[in-house]
């Protein structure tokens, strides 16, 4: 019998899903909803501590009676003083009206979608709620500019009480240069043609380049770029270096989305195409692993066995290393040149795995 190709969700479809989710049990119902609209999916959901505001605003009155959005509201009221932003701020601060602010925070569902490390989507969402803010201007202190009543600064940035919640949470995808929605293995493709597309583009010029060397008594020496720098055309980038690694590593036994997700980019900026990702941890470790001087090779394998243990990931140092944040580079280093020594072990394929990063390292 044969089994007909999952349909992969389109935005359309996501954003119908979402569109249809009641604020009040929209948490509960995300996955439900999008499992009813994606049939043959099992998706997963990871919340992302980091904070966002969104620059959509509105006017309320104290009731919570909508008057409009901000900037058109305010731009008609400005109109009533003739453009007199002092007149305006002296007029709106004896009143009680009130302005609302949407805060978030990020979200990633995924799928899988076949065997492969990269074989899963990812929906990168933003999970918003709308919030009373505070006056409508700051009544002890007039704007100087029109910009500053459209994009007010003065609301706190501090946790609100729950009586100032006007609505929400509601789930939208994020708009992002890369699009919030991705199938891995695509992107992945899609990352490695693009460069090799750049690099392919520059081949008649770089087989025309020389580089030029000073020797003795003025002697000079031109030695062509493609025998200096001869696997050029055979780059390959961090990301699919990333998931290659993961695949040959110790850390292949667990999925990537189950600890990383992606911030992919996808935009041509000044004629040129840049694709890729930033991949960010979803469970970091509490502190930094920093080399000290006094420590030695066999205490950073300590250390970096306490990062394991504490991700819950085989081999997960690596790939926090490579990110560049939690994992110095430099730990990385001293513990490859530990296993050239032959003073410390890893498991073989994590080994290799490790040493050919240090011969060639990236980093995100």
């Amino acid at each position: 019998m044969n089994v007909p190709p999952l349909r992969l969700p389109d935005t359309a479809s996501i954003k119908a899903a979402l569109a249809g989710l009641d604020p009040a049990s929209a948490d509960a119902d995300l996955i439900p909803a999008l499992a009813a609209a994606f049939p043959g999916f099992d998706f997963s959901l990871a919340h992302v501590d980091d904070d966002y505001w969104r620059d959509t605003r509105s006017v309320i009155q104290p009731d919570g009676t909508r008057l409009g959005e901000l900037r058109p509201w305010m731009t008609a009221e400005l109109a009533k003083d003739n453009g007199n932003i002092r007149a305006l701020w002296t007029r709106l601060k004896a009143t009680d009206l009130q302005i609302t602010e949407w805060r978030g925070t990020s979200a990633f569902v995924f799928a899988l979608t076949g065997p492969d490390v990269a074989d899963y989507i990812q929906l990168a969402l933003g999970r918003e709620i709308e919030w009373r803010a505070g006056p409508i201007v700051n009544p002890n202190y007039c704007p100087f500019s029109e910009e500053q009543l459209f994009d007010p600064s003065w609301p706190s940035r501090d946790p609100l009480p729950e009586t100032d919640r006007l609505a929400g949470p509601v789930y939208r995808l994020l708009d992002r240069a890369g699009g919030a929605f991705v199938h891995v293995r695509s992107f992945l493709d899609r990352c490695g043609r693009v460069e090799r597309d750049k690099r392919e583009a520059k081949r008649p010029e770089l087989e025309r380049r020389v580089v030029r060397e000073t020797g003795p008594r003025g002697t000079t020496r031109e030695t062509p770029f493609l025998e200096l720098v001869p696997d050029y055309f055979d780059f390959v980038p961090r990301e699919l270096r990333f998931f290659r690694d993961w695949e040959e590593s110790s850390a292949g036994s667990q999925r990537v989305f189950a600890h990383w997700a992606l911030d992919t980019r996808d935009y041509t900026y000044k004629g040129e195409r840049e694709v890729g990702f930033i991949p960010r941890p979803l469970r970091p470790p509490k502190e930094r692993l920093l080399p000290t001087p006094d420590a030695s090779v066999h205490i950073l394998m300590d250390r970096i066995e306490a990062v394991d243990r504490e991700v819950g990931l085989p081999f997960g140092w690596f790939f926090l290393m490579t990110h560049g944040h939690w994992v110095d580079p430099d730990v990385g280093q001293a513990i490859a040149a530990g296993l050239r020594d032959q003073r410390v072990r890893l498991p073989d394929r994590d080994a290799r795995v490790l040493l050919r990063w240090a011969e060639r390292t990236y980093g995100f």
